[in-house]
């Protein structure tokens, strides 16, 4: 249908691959979905957003310098460093912030506007470094965004949690609202190139193929090692599927194609990528309210957190697996190790890094661990409320 050098195939196909649920999300709230469901549909999202522009960049690198016969393995060697660089830079500012707001002492009452300035401000500081240093700042800030929420947010004054909470929720109302509008304008304005319809069909096509084969895998692969009563239903599987739409980091990606490609090329891209998103927001937002309601996953009695047990003195957790007649598969094992390794990271998180870099338990020393959980929901329950 359209000719298209291999490089500059994998860059679309890295740009392609970002999924922006906005719309999805909004009507997931409003229905009142179940939450094990909306936190795997944004968490794929957010993720997938990360690696796309983290490959994104990996492939324009490589056909910039259009190497002949460039090593795959320099190929992902230069993946790892952009991804796990900008990953590490983003992890180090969010537990330097920790520590900054743990021991600075900043929740005195003069001092709320200096405390919420810098809480605001650290995100931004954590994406200029990574930039500066030739790294993906939006990896970058994601990760600061979830160290600071799970580790910092917790050290601040209450009226601080409050504003930042408030803070936050309207600026990403914002931006998003901007980004619809600009995309808009800018579908409207820029040039396109429509003389290749077939490869505008075909790649709608072939995204809603791997797309199931990418969920659907996935999910078998999960509910390999997670035991009964955490298993991703089929149809939790079918609704992020469904939920699969291309939006603004797509978007983005594809304009910058136009730079970067030569001339044809970049414009296809780019046509193709706007298509793409124009329908998938069309259809799938327009749609995905009968789509929950079919697959009966909206109302109050989907409202049921992701709970794990949590037993022993030191906060190891008891993973029950059913060993059944596949306990002997290999693939299966090796599952179970992976998911022993995060339950041990758990573990880690609450008896060593969670009491270096927050103060929430420092009052609490003394008091049953029991006691723990309600005042922590509290302090996530606060945020929700704002955010």
């Amino acid at each position: 249908m359209y000719r298209l050098p291999l490089v500059e195939c994998l860059m679309f196909g890295a740009l392609i691959s970002a999924t922006d649920p906005v719309t999805v999300l909004s009507i997931f709230q409003e229905l009142g979905t179940d939450v094990n469901l909306y936190a795997l549909v944004f968490g794929e999202s957010v993720l997938n957003d990360a690696m796309a522009i983290s490959l994104y960049r990996t492939m324009s690198s490589v056909r910039s310098n259009d190497s002949p016969g460039q090593n795959f393995f320099l190929v992902v060697l230069r993946f790892l460093e952009t991804f796990v660089g900008s990953m590490t830079s983003g992890v180090g500012v969010g537990f330097v912030s920790a520590l900054l707001f743990k021991y600075a002492g900043l929740d005195v009452e003069n001092l709320h506007n200096l405390e919420s300035c810098l809480f605001v401000l650290f995100p931004y500081f954590s994406y200029m470094l990574a930039e500066g240093l030739g790294l993906s700042g939006i990896v970058s800030i994601l990760f600061t965004g979830i160290i600071m929420k799970h580790y910092t947010f917790s050290n601040l004054s209450e009226k601080s949690q409050n504003f930042a909470a408030a803070f936050f929720h309207l600026l990403s109302s914002l931006a998003e609202t901007f980004v619809f509008i600009y995309m808009g304008f800018d579908i409207a304005m820029e040039q396109h190139s429509w003389s290749h319809v077939g490869f505008i069909f075909f790649s709608i096509l072939f995204i809603v193929v791997a797309r199931a084969a990418n969920v659907f895998s996935c999910a078998y692969l999960v509910n390999l090692v997670r035991p009964a009563h955490r298993q991703i239903p089929v149809q939790h599987q079918k609704a992020l599927w469904y939920s699969g739409l291309r939006g603004a980091m797509a978007f983005a990606l594809a304009l910058q194609s136009v730079h970067d490609l030569p001339e044809g090329h970049g414009q296809t891209i780019f046509t193709a990528t706007t298509a793409i998103v124009v329908l998938t927001v069309l259809l799938i937002g327009g749609s995905t309210g009968t789509m929950l309601e079919a697959l009966n996953v909206v109302g109050d009695s989907c409202n049921h957190p992701l709970e794990e047990k949590m037993e022993g003195n030191n906060g190891n957790i008891e993973l029950l697996y059913d060993e059944g007649t596949s306990s002997g598969s290999r693939l299966k094992m090796k599952l179970k190790e992976f998911h022993e390794s995060t339950a041990s990271f758990t573990a880690l998180d609450r008896n060593y890094l969670t009491p270096i870099f927050t103060s929430q338990n420092d009052d609490h020393d003394d008091e049953d661990p029991a006691d723990e959980v309600p005042q922590n929901s509290r302090r996530s329950r606060g945020f929700r409320d704002h955010g």
